[in-house]
C-alpha cells in the first residue's frame, strides 16, 4: 500500500493522503496540505488511487522564435526534490528538463536550455563544485545564453552564490533560485521562485543574484545581491533576507513585474571573464568566550593562510588572541568579522580592537562572515598576499558598503 492514495476512516473522521513508510508501527499519511500524520489505529481503509509508476522519457522543451534563451544549469536541492517512498525522506529527483516541465510558465518569458550539472543536496557542495559550476556557466555566456539560472539547495545557496560572484564577471543576470519546500508539498514555492528568477533572468542585470520568496505568501519574490543575502530561518518561505542593505528589487508574481530598488551593474557593463582559482586552505572560526587562541596555531600549522574570524560585536576577540595573531599575520590574511547580523565591524573604538589593528587583522566592515570567506579563498587563489591584503579591503562586487545604515527587517 506504500505509496498509494488512500482514504481512512477513523470514528467520524475522514483522512485522505498518500501512505508513508513508517518506523514506529504506526499507519504515516502524507496529507494534501503537505504534512503527515500517524494513526495508531483506524476503522477502514479505502485505496483512491494506485501507485503510478514513473516512466522515464527525454522531455523535449519546446523553442519559441524571437524570445531569449536562459541557460538553466540544475544542481539538485529541495526545488529539484521529492518525497523518497522508500525512505520517507526528500531527495533530490529532477533533471533541469523536468523542473521546466513542472513549471511551464518559465516559457512566457524566455526559451530555455537545461542541463543537469549535479543532483545534491547542498550540503555535500564543494569548492571543486564551484569551480566547475563557474566554467559551465562561462561556457553558456559564451555561447549566447541571455541569462542564467541555477537552481540550488537553500542551505548553502549563499556560499556557492558569492563564489559565482567573484570567480564570475558577468554581463548577464546569473539568477540563483531554491525552495524551502519540495515540489510535492501543496506548500510548496518552487513554481512561484522559479517564475520570478525567469523574469530576473531576462532583466537588465548584469550581476550574480539571488531570487527568493519575499513574503509567505505568493504574492512576490525579492532579488538579492548574491553577495549580501542570508537564509535567515530554517523553514519559511520567505528565509532569504538581504542583510545591511536593500535587496536590487522586487518581482511580483505572477505577472514577472520588477520594481527595482537599489542600484545594480547593469546588463553589458562588465566584460566576461573567468578566475577561477580558490585557495581551499582558509576557515571561518566562531568566536567565543574563553575559546583558546591555539585553534588558530592549529590551523596554522596544517598550511592555513586564510583566516575569517566572527568577533563578538564591533569585531572582538579575547586579548590572549592578539600575540598569536600577531605571530601569523605576515604571511596569512585575517580578516574580522561580526556575529551581529545588522551593523559593521569597527575596531577603533576599544582597546582590544586598536590591538587587533596593530596586529595586523583587517576590518571586514558590513561583510557577512561567509561572503567574507569565500573572498578570502579567491584572493589567495588569484593574488600575491600583499595584493590579497589591499584587495580585501576593496568592495569588489557589492560585498560591503562604505557606510552602513538602518534597514528594514523583512529585508
Amino acid at each position: 500500500m506504500l505509496g498509494k492514495r488512500v482514504r481512512v476512516k477513523r470514528g467520524e473522521n475522514v483522512y485522505e493522503g498518500i501512505v508513508m513508510p513508517s518506523t514506529t508501527g504506526t499507519f504515516v499519511l502524507k496529507l494534501d496540505s503537505g504534512y503527515n500524520i500517524g494513526l495508531s489505529s483506524y476503522d477502514e481503509v479505502e485505496v483512491v488511487e494506485e501507485q503510478q509508476e514513473s516512466i522515464k522519457t527525454k522531455l523535449e522543451i519546446p523553442h519559441v522564435k524571437g524570445k531569449p534563451e536562459v541557460s538553466i544549469i540544475s544542481t539538485g536541492g529541495t526545488i529539484a526534490s521529492k518525497v523518497d517512498y522508500r525512505t520517507g525522506a526528500v531527495s533530490s529527483q529532477f533533471t533541469a528538463e523536468e523542473i521546466v516541465s513542472e513549471v511551464p510558465e518559465i516559457m512566457n518569458f524566455c526559451n530555455v536550455r537545461a542541463k543537469l550539472l549535479y543532483n545534491i543536496l547542498s550540503e555535500n557542495m564543494k569548492p571543486d563544485y564551484w569551480r566547475e559550476l563557474a566554467r559551465n556557466i562561462y561556457k553558456d555566456i559564451q555561447d549566447g545564453a541571455y541569462g542564467i539560472i541555477v537552481t540550488h539547495g537553500t542551505d548553502t545557496l549563499a556560499y556557492t552564490s558569492s563564489a559565482i560572484s567573484f570567480m564570475v564577471s558577468t554581463p548577464v543576470p546569473v539568477v540563483f533560485v531554491g525552495a524551502q519546500r519540495s515540489s510535492d508539498r501543496p506548500s510548496s514555492d518552487n513554481v512561484v521562485n522559479l517564475v520570478c528568477s525567469a523574469s530576473t533572468a531576462v532583466s537588465d542585470i548584469g550581476e550574480v543574484v539571488v531570487v527568493m520568496h519575499g513574503s509567505t505568501s505568493d504574492d512576490f519574490c525579492y532579488i538579492h545581491r548574491a553577495v549580501r543575502v542570508r537564509k535567515n530561518h530554517t523553514s519559511r518561505r520567505d528565509a532569504f533576507q538581504t542583510v545591511n542593505d536593500f535587496p536590487i528589487g522586487v518581482v511580483s508574481y505572477p505577472s514577472g513585474s520588477i520594481s527595482y530598488q537599489n542600484d545594480f551593474i547593469s546588463r553589458g557593463e562588465r566584460k566576461l571573464e573567468l578566475k577561477d582559482t580558490l585557495e581551499e586552505k582558509c576557515t571561518l572560526i566562531k568566536f567565543f568566550p574563553g575559546l583558546d587562541p591555539d585553534i588558530i596555531r592549529f590551523f596554522y600549522d596544517r598550511g592555513y593562510r586564510g583566516f575569517v574570524i566572527e568577533g563578538t560585536g564591533l569585531g572582538h576577540v579575547s586579548s590572549d588572541w592578539i600575540e598569536v595573531l600577531r605571530e601569523i599575520s605576515d604571511d596569512s590574511l585575517i580578516t574580522m568579522t561580526s556575529q551581529c547580523i545588522n551593523g559593521r565591524v569597527c575596531d577603533r573604538v576599544y582597546d582590544t580592537g586598536r590591538d587587533l589593528l596593530k596586529a595586523g587583522v583587517i576590518e571586514g566592515e558590513d561583510m557577512l562572515s561567509e561572503t567574507a570567506l569565500i573572498k578570502t579563498m579567491w584572493l589567495l587563489g588569484n593574488y600575491e598576499l600583499d595584493d590579497a591584503k589591499k584587495m580585501m579591503k576593496k568592495n569588489l562586487v557589492g560585498e560591503f558598503r562604505t557606510r552602513t545604515g538602518w534597514y528594514s527587517e523583512k529585508c
